[in-house]
């Protein structure tokens, strides 16, 4: 029998290819990380170092280990060598002798060694060529540059020539329009030896074909490989003593074995809110025809049936996901790489972000594709905690190439990414990438970003064959293949998947497909827009701020705390960014009284901006039943669209999104000339309700009160009350506050508080706001309005609340937590904590 044995290559070093300087290496890794280690280079987050560090790329690094080998080692039959990722171009020589040639990041490589291999001591080394060396020369050879704009190919030092898209790699290593350029080299991902004689279980898939409460019809296709034909049994058993037998016979070699299965009456996985994210731990056996265990494989998936729908209906064609039956209204924000260098992102912080998507009331997360697919650990916790993963695949923003070459690159990364995710619970949509149809726009000639515009009819027609074959043709049959279960959907934004005008996605067009809505921001239009524009499904939209002070101070020295400031400039790579924030203060703000309060106020900003887009989709339910805001982290210290930072550090629309995205909340909608007051819900039964509505002014005084029954309809928004502002006359709007509370058997369901005028036509008072740390946390109250109350500590925990107001007379508790895990609900213990509001933070 097999001795089966797999252990990590480690003891690594690296040098540059030309020299002989030997230095320790960490694996996994990447170059900049270990010349960082050694004191080589700076912290490229700091200042404008990122442009001292773009010498690395240019240059060729080599990683080399030893290893030793047993004499009963090289008596096994298979010996394979396994990369779970090499970053980009590698060649890889073992004993002198070259076993392999990697070209994408993204692939898993596996070589059989058995025959390279000694007893004793064996080298192995790892050659990679320069990303920018190798691509240097392709535009040229081509006769054109492929549009992609979000390469900052200036700041690398290669002029106009836009070499992303030529690798596969992850694009934002080439800059973002939120992140920096720093193209890595390096073994990203594990690296390991296994061993095995007779039989080894290659790969399982459960595809669920159909899962209710009663059953759960499972097809397990297991992906085996032999050196001998033969007869063996495969036992299929769960954590609670279930279990499933099938005796097939084998032939020699790779083959898929299929193994269906009833299991009765299964506990289903649901999304955050709306059940528990149940999770089966199964353990696969092959057993031979003497019942001893040949091999063995885990797999830790949810059983459940979730189905992407798109049927004609009286507005148009839906787009939402319906889990076990149930359409869900998808609340969550688009992910981007939460490190420049990825091999630093722990399982902490992973845990950190989806954590904090629970806390915040969310069920979807969309895995941008201009970062990487993630490591286990992302989809693991989404897995755990309920939270849905729409997953593109790595292509964002550019045309790409359609040679054959590149093709069979890809097609192989889509198999090998596919198969690596395909078990996951959380898995709902493959996409196959972001914004290149509403980009190139091929079927409506004045439609797009002006690509088209910069190609002859030859290059166009080379550039679309090339996107056709890629998204249309590769990818579809891929899933088709590997994960039927699962919808594909070419590119995001979308409208259908026709070859027509219908097919793009515009602004003015809401009635079917997804939609990426930027009028806002980059069109400068008001916020109010958000309520008008709203699609079937709004995969993106979003609004920048600047981090908090506390991070701009870990890249930028006192004397550049300035908005214009080379550093601050520098930490923006929006090239409107500081403008647009500025121009959409003075519509909504009065004036920050220095640099500091400017950060904040740009926070607070971004929240209010958000919170109305929010806002307006779920009032829209059914008919838009998405809403995923850009984006939700960061990749390094920078003003950004994120509502956490590099740091984990929530800002004001990380609290203002926990409270929007309840399952229940009020919303208060106002226009010129009426006040409408709408209940969105998600929850799946009808409820019976109260809504109390105060009218007060700024110093606490009640001017009129109304309570009115009201019915929920269930998984919907349901309007309540309708009013003309000219109800309200006899209040001074720019001095009046709508308290609106809705009641349900005595407990609050939710809060809304709302002011009838913009806050820079308020005039705040000195609001005297006193507070109490009480046990579990902190108890407030005021003495007139206070706006936008911020709640700041150095100490550990989790304040349940920040970001509101404050109404005289109406004390509020805000909860202190270690934790922001719905298991661990222990409080911290708070000493001392800063309160400000509105009111310290503007020029008086």
């Amino acid at each position: 029998m097999s001795r089966k044995e797999k252990w990590q290559l480690e003891d690594w070093r690296f040098k540059e290819a030309a020299e002989d300087d030997w230095k320790k290496a960490t694996v996994p890794g990447c170059v900049h990380t270990d010349l960082l280690d050694h004191g080589i280079i700076e912290d490229p987050f700091v200042g404008k170092k990122e442009l001292d560090v773009q010498w690395i790329d240019k240059k060729d690094w080599e990683y080399q280990t030893t290893f030793n080998i047993l004499e009963e080692t090289l008596q096994e039959e298979h010996i394979v060598l396994t990369f779970e990722g090499l970053d980009t171009y590698a060649d890889v020589i073992l004993n002198d002798t070259a076993i392999l040639k990697a070209s994408n990041m993204f692939r898993i490589w596996k070589v059989d060694i058995k025959n390279q291999l000694k007893k004793g001591e064996n080298t192995l080394r790892v050659y990679f060529h320069s990303p920018i060396q190798h691509d240097i020369d392709k535009p040229d050879q081509i006769g054109f540059n492929y549009p992609a704009d979000n390469d900052h190919s200036e700041d690398g030092e290669v002029g106009e020539k836009k070499l992303s898209i030529f690798t596969r790699k992850a694009p934002f290593h080439y800059g973002w329009d939120w992140g920096p350029r720093f193209v890595t080299s390096g073994i990203w991902k594990e690296a390991y030896i296994e061993t095995w004689s007779n039989l080894k279980i290659q790969d399982v898939y459960f595809e669920q074909q159909e899962v209710t409460t009663e059953q759960a019809a499972v097809k397990a296709q297991l992906e085996l490989k032999t050196t001998k034909a033969q007869e063996v049994t495969i036992k299929i058993s769960d954590q609670y003593g279930w279990e499933h037998l099938q005796t097939v016979a084998v032939e020699q070699g790779i083959q898929l074995v299929k193994v269906p299965f009833i299991k009765e009456s299964p506990k289903l996985w649901w999304t955050n809110g709306l059940g528990e994210a149940h999770l089966y731990q199964f353990d696969i056996e092959v057993l031979s025809a003497e019942q001893q265990l040949l091999d063995s494989y885990q797999l830790t998936t949810g059983l459940r049936s979730i189905r992407f729908v798109r049927e004609k209906d009286l507005k148009g064609e839906s787009f939402y996901f319906e889990l076990n039956g149930v359409p869900v209204f998808a609340k969550g924000a688009n992910h981007i790489p939460n490190d420049s260098f990825q091999t630093r992102i722990t399982k902490e912080r992973y845990l950190h972000e989806v954590l904090t998507a629970v806390d915040t009331n969310m069920n979807m997360l969309r895995v941008w594709g201009g970062g990487i697919y993630e490591y286990e650990a992302f989809y693991e916790y989404c897995d755990q905690y309920g939270i849905l993963v729409w997953q593109d695949f790595m292509f964002a923003c550019s045309m790409y190439p359609g040679d054959e070459a590149f093709l069979a690159n890809v097609r192989q990364e889509a198999i090998d990414q596919v198969k690596r995710l395909r078990n996951y619970a959380s898995l709902a949509l493959w996409c196959g990438n972001n914004e290149i149809d509403q980009a190139w726009a091929e079927y409506v000639e004045e439609a797009g970003w002006g690509w088209k515009q910069r190609y002859n009819e030859e290059q166009r027609k080379q550039l679309w064959e090339g996107y056709e074959k890629l998204f249309h043709q590769l990818l579809p049959a891929v899933i088709g293949q590997y994960n039927p279960a699962i919808s594909y959907w070419p590119s995001s934004p979308m409208q259908d998947l026709s070859n027509t005008s219908g097919r793009h996605a515009t602004f003015d067009t809401l009635d079917k497909g997804d939609m990426h809505y930027w009028d806002v921001w980059h069109g400068l239009k008001p916020m109010e827009a958000y309520k008008e524009s709203v699609g079937r499904f709004m995969s993106e939209y979003g609004f920048q701020s600047f981090p908090e002070e506390k991070t701009v101070r870990e890249y930028a020295k006192e004397e550049e705390l300035e908005l214009e400031s080379e550093v601050m400039l520098h930490h923006q790579k929006n090239g409107s960014g500081n403008r647009l924030i500025k121009n959409y203060m003075e519509m909504y703000y009065k004036e920050p009284k220095d640099f500091s309060a400017f950060l904040h106020v740009s926070h607070v900003l971004q929240a209010d901006a958000i919170k109305q887009a929010v806002e307006g989709h779920r009032l829209h339910m059914p008919d838009c039943m998405g809403t995923l805001y850009w984006q939700m982290n960061d990749c390094w210290p920078v003003a950004s669209w994120s509502s956490m930072d590099y740091f984990g550090r929530w800002k004001a629309l990380q609290f203002v999104m926990k409270d929007r995205f309840k399952s229940t909340v009020l919303i208060v909608d106002q226009t010129e000339e009426q006040l409408t007051i709408y209940a969105v819900t998600d929850a799946v039964e009808k409820q019976e309700a109260q809504l109390v509505c105060k009218l007060y002014d700024f110093n606490g005084k009640m001017i009129d009160k109304t309570l009115t029954s009201v019915v929920l309809e269930a998984n919907t928004s349901n309007k309540l009350e309708e009013e003309a502002l000219s109800a309200f006359e006899h209040a001074d709007w720019s001095k009046s506050i709508l308290h609106c509370e809705l009641v349900k058997a005595e407990e609050t369901i939710d809060t809304v508080i709302h002011l009838f005028s913009k806050p820079k036509d308020i005039e705040l008072q000195n609001p005297n706001i006193t507070y109490e740390i009480i046990e579990g946390g902190i108890e407030l109250k005021t003495d007139s309005l206070a706006l936008n109350v911020w709640l700041d500590t150095d100490e550990t925990g989790h304040f349940d609340d920040n970001n509101f107001s404050l109404i005289p007379g109406v004390k509020k508790f805000v909860s202190f937590r270690q934790s922001l895990d719905p298991q661990d609900q222990q409080s911290a213990e708070l000493a001392k904590v800063q309160v400000t509001s509105m009111f310290d933070y503007i020029t008086k």
